[in-house]
């Protein structure tokens, strides 16, 4: 699977962390929701800390379609709750 981190670049990243990003990711969208930034700001840099340790980076000149676009480490909560589908970041 292809993860961009905006502003950052594309990860290569083994669909066998999927549940662990969706469980990441759920914990973002919940901090979202309850308009939590200590919490937010936690789950959020866990979420793209989990994608760099276990994603292999792309190439800088490489574009490859990606199957997930999360926000960068800086997006504030309205960024990223407009970002955010019935299904969190992560769909499927």
């Amino acid at each position: 699977m292809i993860v961009r981190i905006l502003g950052e670049g594309q990860f290569r990243v083994d669909d066998g962390i999927t549940d662990e990003l969706n469980r990441l990711d759920a914990e973002l969208e919940a901090a979202v929701d309850r308009s939590d930034e200590a919490a937010f700001t936690a789950a959020l840099a866990g979420l793209l800390a989990q994608v760099r340790a276990q994603g292999a980076p792309l190439p800088p000149d490489s574009l490859e379609p990606s199957d997930l676009i999360l926000p960068a480490g800086d997006a504030s909560m309205d960024e990223v709750r407009r970002m955010l589908t019935d299904e969190g970041l992560i769909s499927g």
